[in-house]
């Protein structure tokens, strides 16, 4: 089985995943710019991993199930498994992950993940499906990852982004302490659905918002070219980045890291979905590349 990425392309994108993760490595726009994170290590690696079967840590980095424990890194194991590529074609690819002898040592359960990409015109489409062949409930979460150039590459600097949330978010804030939930939270930064992100605001971690009203984030300069991710079905969303590195993570998640209080038992964690045997789960984000914004990015400063 090949290791090399999968090429999809239209009129107006291309992109590339790898089996590995079955992550989406490289996304460019119709002039050759590119629009995803690159990996350099010596910010981040990552560029826009599958988070499955957790989001976020567990305590001790352990899933107890049924008084067992087992280890589980953060954020899961699937963005370090080599995914079989199902079937192709010029504008899909379809990844799928089985369990095997080590995902069991890790998580007790009977599962399958198909994760589809579809690139039709400006728009790349991720569905991913959990599901359940197994007789007991599945316990799951699920989380996309993706890191974006910030600055993207247009005019503007990285002072002059925004994202502009599809509604005003007004609860406040949490922030991963030690990788867990923080107990305490803080004012929500986004004003009238506007938030401009600086390097100050991740200097304590990520900012996640627990109950996103918002279906969509737009990112970018405005007048200038840019994205909307859409989360239709994924209650959470997270945003990271590290001071001074030039990447935005925009994370729409279903389900979350453990709170410092909450049960050992792994079936208790809040933010679970539990599917019945015999059923599947949907999760989805798509990005839509914007390239005549106009205003739809958001005012500019002073206006």
């Amino acid at each position: 089985m090949s290791d090399l990425p999968v090429k999809l392309k239209s009129d107006f994108l291309s992109a590339e995943v790898a089996p590995l993760g079955a992550e989406l490595v490289r996304l460019v726009d119709r002039e050759g710019h590119d629009l995803l994170w690159n990996g350099d290590p010596a910010f981040w690696s990552g560029r826009a991993p599958l988070l499955f079967p957790i989001v976020g840590r567990l305590p001790g980095d352990q899933l107890v199930h049924k008084g067992v424990a087992y280890p589980m890194a953060q954020h899961g194991f699937a963005r370090r498994r080599v995914f079989t590529l199902e079937a192709s074609s010029p504008s899909s690819a379809r990844f799928v992950l089985l369990p095997d002898e080590e995902t069991r040592k890790q998580y007790p359960f009977e599962f399958a993940l198909a994760v589809t990409y579809t690139l039709i015109d400006a728009t790349l489409t991720i569905e991913a499906v959990v599901s359940n062949p197994g007789a007991e409930p599945l316990p799951a979460s699920f989380g996309f990852h993706p890191a974006f150039r910030w600055p993207l590459p247009y005019e503007g600097a990285r002072a002059d982004h925004r994202l502009v949330f599809e509604k005003a978010e007004v609860e406040p804030v949490h922030r991963p302490e030690g990788g867990l939930l923080s107990a305490g939270t803080e004012p929500n930064p986004a004003v009238d659905a506007l938030m401009t992100p600086t390097d100050e605001m991740f200097a304590r971690d990520a900012l996640i918002f627990l109950n996103a009203r918002s279906r969509h984030v737009r990112f970018g300069v405005p007048r200038q070219p840019g994205l909307e991710v859409a989360f239709p079905g994924m209650p959470q969303l997270g945003l990271w980045s590290k001071p001074g590195a030039p990447f935005l993570c925009i994370e729409p998640w279903s389900g979350y890291a453990s709170p410092p209080d909450g049960s050992a038992e792994f079936t208790d964690k809040p933010g679970l979905s539990l599917i019945a045997p015999g059923t599947s789960r949907s999760f989805g984000m798509s990005v839509r590349w914007l390239p005549d914004s106009g205003d739809e990015i958001g005012p500019a400063p002073g206006r």
